[in-house]
């Protein structure tokens, strides 16, 4: 699913100064090329090492979500079925 981002290098949209209330605007451009808007919802991340700020769509990390987890039940039912298991069920 996050495929889409490998070899694409992060792209800078400019600066942006944090108001009295902690509030920033989001380049306008950046709205369009990501398809933010008025009621669109952000989850909020810290950085590495707490050196930076994260914004991603909570809708794209449900997707994620939910496609973790069908993984991890595909990987489970291939532990599972695994060669070595069976032949130690059968002992």
């Amino acid at each position: 699913m996050l495929g889409h981002l490998r070899g694409k290098p992060p792209k800078l949209y400019g600066s942006v100064t944090v108001a009295d209330r902690g509030q920033v605007v989001i380049p306008a451009e950046a709205r369009r090329d990501l398809e933010i808007g008025p009621s669109t919802k952000l989850l909020v991340f810290s950085g590495p090492d707490k050196r930076g700020l994260m914004f991603v769509k909570a809708e794209t990390m449900t997707e994620f979500i939910a496609h973790a987890t069908t993984m991890l039940s595909q990987f489970e039912q291939m532990l599972r079925s695994s060669p070595k298991e069976k032949t130690e069920k059968n002992r």
